[in-house]
Protein backbone atom coordinates (compact mmCIF):
# COMPACT_ATOMS: atom_id res chain seq x y z
CA UNK A 1 0.00 0.00 0.00
CA UNK A 2 0.87 3.21 -0.93
CA UNK A 3 -0.62 5.41 1.66
CA UNK A 4 -0.15 9.54 1.95
CA UNK A 5 -1.55 10.28 5.72
CA UNK A 6 -3.05 13.45 7.07
CA UNK A 7 0.29 14.39 8.09
CA UNK A 8 2.42 14.18 5.05
CA UNK A 9 -0.80 16.31 3.64
CA UNK A 10 -0.16 18.90 6.75
CA UNK A 11 -3.69 18.52 8.01
CA UNK A 12 -4.70 17.95 11.26
CA UNK A 13 -6.76 15.30 13.16
CA UNK A 14 -10.10 15.32 11.27
CA UNK A 15 -13.17 16.87 12.91
CA UNK A 16 -15.90 14.21 11.88
CA UNK A 17 -17.64 12.14 13.59
CA UNK A 18 -16.66 8.87 14.85
CA UNK A 19 -18.07 5.74 13.05
CA UNK A 20 -16.14 2.73 14.30
CA UNK A 21 -18.33 0.43 11.62
CA UNK A 22 -19.91 0.41 8.88
CA UNK A 23 -22.04 -2.31 6.34
CA UNK A 24 -19.26 -1.59 3.97
CA UNK A 25 -17.51 0.75 1.59
CA UNK A 26 -19.29 2.72 -1.24
CA UNK A 27 -17.18 4.27 -4.43
CA UNK A 28 -17.41 7.90 -5.71
CA UNK A 29 -15.79 9.61 -8.45
CA UNK A 30 -15.33 13.57 -8.60
CA UNK A 31 -18.20 14.18 -11.03
CA UNK A 32 -16.59 17.41 -12.28
CA UNK A 33 -14.25 17.39 -15.20
CA UNK A 34 -10.51 15.89 -14.10
CA UNK A 35 -7.70 17.39 -15.88
CA UNK A 36 -5.59 14.62 -17.55
CA UNK A 37 -2.46 15.94 -16.19
CA UNK A 38 -2.71 13.76 -13.40
CA UNK A 39 -1.65 10.85 -14.91
CA UNK A 40 1.90 12.83 -15.47
CA UNK A 41 2.25 14.05 -12.20
CA UNK A 42 1.58 12.67 -8.93
CA UNK A 43 2.35 16.44 -7.31
CA UNK A 44 -1.11 17.25 -9.47
CA UNK A 45 -3.05 14.74 -7.82
CA UNK A 46 -2.32 16.15 -4.21
CA UNK A 47 -2.72 19.31 -5.16
CA UNK A 48 -6.62 17.99 -6.65
CA UNK A 49 -6.97 16.44 -3.08
CA UNK A 50 -5.86 19.00 -0.98
CA UNK A 51 -8.37 21.23 -3.69
CA UNK A 52 -11.23 18.61 -2.85
CA UNK A 53 -10.98 19.43 0.85
CA UNK A 54 -10.79 23.00 0.40
CA UNK A 55 -14.03 23.26 -1.26
CA UNK A 56 -15.40 20.93 1.17
CA UNK A 57 -14.69 22.59 3.64
CA UNK A 58 -15.77 26.53 2.35
CA UNK A 59 -19.40 24.49 1.34
CA UNK A 60 -21.57 26.92 3.55
CA UNK A 61 -24.76 24.95 2.41
CA UNK A 62 -23.54 21.21 3.13
CA UNK A 63 -21.03 22.54 6.23
CA UNK A 64 -18.58 19.66 5.94
CA UNK A 65 -16.53 18.67 9.38
CA UNK A 66 -13.81 17.95 7.00
CA UNK A 67 -13.13 16.48 3.24
CA UNK A 68 -16.13 14.41 2.89
CA UNK A 69 -14.13 11.04 1.97
CA UNK A 70 -12.38 8.68 4.17
CA UNK A 71 -9.90 8.18 1.77
CA UNK A 72 -8.99 9.14 -2.27
CA UNK A 73 -7.22 7.11 -5.09
CA UNK A 74 -4.85 8.57 -7.18
CA UNK A 75 -4.06 7.32 -11.20
CA UNK A 76 -0.83 6.39 -9.79
CA UNK A 77 -2.08 4.19 -6.72
CA UNK A 78 -1.66 6.27 -4.26
CA UNK A 79 -4.14 5.84 -0.93
CA UNK A 80 -5.04 9.18 0.30
CA UNK A 81 -5.86 9.82 3.74
CA UNK A 82 -8.98 11.58 3.96
CA UNK A 83 -10.94 11.45 7.16
CA UNK A 84 -9.26 8.49 7.69
CA UNK A 85 -10.13 5.20 10.09
CA UNK A 86 -12.96 5.38 12.48
CA UNK A 87 -14.39 8.18 11.07
CA UNK A 88 -18.26 8.88 9.57
CA UNK A 89 -18.02 9.68 5.86
CA UNK A 90 -19.94 12.94 4.59
CA UNK A 91 -20.21 11.94 1.18
CA UNK A 92 -23.07 9.36 0.76
CA UNK A 93 -25.86 11.94 0.19
CA UNK A 94 -27.36 12.14 4.05
CA UNK A 95 -26.77 10.79 7.16
CA UNK A 96 -28.62 7.46 7.24
CA UNK A 97 -26.41 6.18 3.72
CA UNK A 98 -23.21 8.07 5.94
CA UNK A 99 -23.68 5.77 8.39
CA UNK A 100 -24.27 2.79 6.37
CA UNK A 101 -20.86 2.85 4.37
CA UNK A 102 -17.49 4.23 4.36
CA UNK A 103 -16.49 6.29 1.24
CA UNK A 104 -13.75 6.37 -0.91
CA UNK A 105 -13.24 8.22 -4.26
CA UNK A 106 -11.46 7.99 -7.33
CA UNK A 107 -10.00 10.69 -8.47
CA UNK A 108 -11.56 10.32 -11.85
CA UNK A 109 -14.64 12.87 -12.86
CA UNK A 110 -17.11 13.49 -15.80
CA UNK A 111 -14.85 15.17 -18.45
CA UNK A 112 -11.08 14.51 -18.75
CA UNK A 113 -9.60 11.67 -16.71
CA UNK A 114 -12.70 9.67 -16.52
CA UNK A 115 -11.35 5.75 -16.98
CA UNK A 116 -9.81 4.81 -13.78
CA UNK A 117 -5.89 3.46 -14.23
CA UNK A 118 -5.31 -0.24 -12.49
CA UNK A 119 -3.16 1.41 -9.84
CA UNK A 120 -6.02 3.25 -9.03
CA UNK A 121 -8.31 0.43 -8.63
CA UNK A 122 -5.68 -1.21 -6.95
CA UNK A 123 -5.43 1.85 -4.32
CA UNK A 124 -9.07 1.68 -3.80
CA UNK A 125 -8.70 -2.13 -2.88
CA UNK A 126 -6.53 -1.21 -0.32
CA UNK A 127 -8.50 1.48 1.42
CA UNK A 128 -11.56 -0.84 1.24
CA UNK A 129 -9.10 -3.22 3.11
CA UNK A 130 -7.86 -1.24 5.51
CA UNK A 131 -11.31 -0.70 6.10
CA UNK A 132 -12.46 -3.93 6.73
CA UNK A 133 -9.70 -4.17 8.95
CA UNK A 134 -11.32 -1.62 11.37
CA UNK A 135 -14.56 -2.31 11.12
CA UNK A 136 -16.44 -1.94 7.53
CA UNK A 137 -18.35 -4.73 6.50
CA UNK A 138 -17.57 -6.66 3.47
CA UNK A 139 -20.21 -4.85 1.11
CA UNK A 140 -19.08 -2.46 -1.61
CA UNK A 141 -21.52 -0.79 -3.58
CA UNK A 142 -21.27 2.57 -5.86
CA UNK A 143 -22.63 6.00 -4.77
CA UNK A 144 -25.78 5.73 -7.07
CA UNK A 145 -27.19 2.94 -4.72
CA UNK A 146 -29.32 4.24 -2.82
CA UNK A 147 -29.08 7.68 -3.68
CA UNK A 148 -30.24 9.38 -7.23
CA UNK A 149 -26.68 10.33 -8.98
CA UNK A 150 -24.83 9.51 -11.63
CA UNK A 151 -21.34 8.73 -9.23
CA UNK A 152 -19.15 6.91 -9.55
CA UNK A 153 -19.29 7.34 -13.66
CA UNK A 154 -19.55 4.46 -15.76
CA UNK A 155 -16.10 2.66 -15.59
CA UNK A 156 -16.11 3.07 -12.06
CA UNK A 157 -19.80 1.72 -11.48
CA UNK A 158 -18.86 -1.60 -13.60
CA UNK A 159 -15.78 -2.24 -11.44
CA UNK A 160 -18.20 -1.95 -8.73
CA UNK A 161 -20.78 -3.96 -10.11
CA UNK A 162 -17.98 -6.87 -10.91
CA UNK A 163 -17.24 -6.77 -7.44
CA UNK A 164 -14.42 -4.52 -7.69
CA UNK A 165 -11.97 -7.55 -8.31
CA UNK A 166 -8.57 -6.36 -7.45
CA UNK A 167 -6.21 -6.07 -11.24
CA UNK A 168 -3.14 -7.66 -11.50
CA UNK A 169 0.11 -6.24 -10.75
CA UNK A 170 -1.49 -4.61 -7.77
CA UNK A 171 -1.22 -6.94 -4.89
CA UNK A 172 0.39 -5.53 -2.24
CA UNK A 173 3.58 -7.56 -2.89
CA UNK A 174 3.47 -6.38 -6.42
CA UNK A 175 3.82 -2.86 -5.53
CA UNK A 176 7.19 -2.85 -4.64
CA UNK A 177 10.66 -3.04 -6.63
CA UNK A 178 11.98 -6.43 -5.82
CA UNK A 179 15.24 -7.14 -4.30
CA UNK A 180 17.62 -6.78 -7.40
CA UNK A 181 20.61 -8.61 -5.38
CA UNK A 182 23.70 -7.23 -3.71
CA UNK A 183 25.77 -6.52 -6.48
CA UNK A 184 23.26 -3.85 -8.10
CA UNK A 185 24.23 -1.95 -5.35
CA UNK A 186 27.30 -0.67 -6.79
CA UNK A 187 28.97 3.11 -6.15
CA UNK A 188 27.59 5.40 -9.07
CA UNK A 189 24.51 3.06 -9.99
CA UNK A 190 22.02 5.34 -12.00
CA UNK A 191 18.14 4.47 -12.44
CA UNK A 192 15.00 5.76 -11.33
CA UNK A 193 14.88 2.70 -8.40
CA UNK A 194 17.91 4.37 -6.98
CA UNK A 195 15.67 7.64 -6.90
CA UNK A 196 12.68 5.94 -5.36
CA UNK A 197 14.95 4.36 -2.93
CA UNK A 198 16.04 7.80 -1.75
CA UNK A 199 12.56 8.95 -1.49
CA UNK A 200 11.14 6.07 0.75
CA UNK A 201 14.28 6.65 3.06
CA UNK A 202 13.34 10.55 3.15
CA UNK A 203 9.73 9.27 4.17
CA UNK A 204 10.96 7.09 6.82
CA UNK A 205 13.40 9.59 8.45
CA UNK A 206 16.62 8.16 7.34
CA UNK A 207 18.03 10.59 4.65
CA UNK A 208 20.26 12.20 7.46
CA UNK A 209 23.03 12.56 4.71
CA UNK A 210 23.29 14.52 1.63
CA UNK A 211 23.00 12.00 -1.58
CA UNK A 212 24.25 12.91 -5.07
CA UNK A 213 23.72 15.51 -6.90
CA UNK A 214 21.59 13.32 -9.08
CA UNK A 215 19.18 11.59 -6.68
CA UNK A 216 18.90 8.47 -9.59
CA UNK A 217 23.02 8.19 -8.79
CA UNK A 218 24.03 6.21 -5.51
CA UNK A 219 26.69 8.01 -3.86
CA UNK A 220 28.55 7.98 -0.43
CA UNK A 221 25.60 9.93 1.16
CA UNK A 222 22.77 7.58 0.14
CA UNK A 223 25.45 4.28 1.34
CA UNK A 224 24.99 6.14 4.76
CA UNK A 225 21.14 7.23 4.89
CA UNK A 226 20.59 3.37 4.31
CA UNK A 227 23.12 2.28 7.09
CA UNK A 228 20.95 4.41 9.18
CA UNK A 229 17.97 2.36 7.81
CA UNK A 230 19.43 -0.96 8.80
CA UNK A 231 20.00 0.62 12.31
CA UNK A 232 16.91 1.83 12.81
CA UNK A 233 15.29 -1.85 11.69
CA UNK A 234 17.45 -3.20 14.40
CA UNK A 235 20.37 -4.97 12.60
CA UNK A 236 23.85 -4.46 13.84
CA UNK A 237 27.38 -5.41 13.05
CA UNK A 238 28.29 -6.02 9.28
CA UNK A 239 24.07 -6.68 8.69
CA UNK A 240 24.11 -2.67 8.95
CA UNK A 241 26.58 -2.22 6.81
CA UNK A 242 26.36 -1.52 2.86
CA UNK A 243 24.74 -2.78 0.45
CA UNK A 244 21.35 -3.46 0.91
CA UNK A 245 19.96 -7.23 1.94
CA UNK A 246 16.44 -8.41 0.63
CA UNK A 247 15.39 -8.10 4.87
CA UNK A 248 16.02 -4.62 4.45
CA UNK A 249 14.82 -3.88 0.90
CA UNK A 250 11.50 -5.49 2.08
CA UNK A 251 10.80 -3.69 4.62
CA UNK A 252 12.21 -0.14 3.11
CA UNK A 253 9.00 -0.85 0.58
CA UNK A 254 10.39 0.78 -2.69
CA UNK A 255 7.48 1.45 -5.05
CA UNK A 256 7.59 0.64 -8.76
CA UNK A 257 7.59 2.96 -11.12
Amino acid sequence: MKLVTRTQLGWPASAAPTQTSTKGVKVHYEGTPVSVDLLKDHAKCLAEWQAIRKSHLANQKERYADIAYNYGACPHGYLLEGRGIGKRTGANGNQPLNVAHYAIVGLVGSEGLTQPTDAMLGAIRDGIELLRQHGAGDEIKGHRDGYATECPGGPLYAWVQKGAPRPQGTGPAEQYEPFPGSAWFSMGRTSPIVGRMHDRLVAVGCNRYQSSADKDTIGSGDVASYEAFQRKLGFTGTAATWPPGPASWAELKVPKG
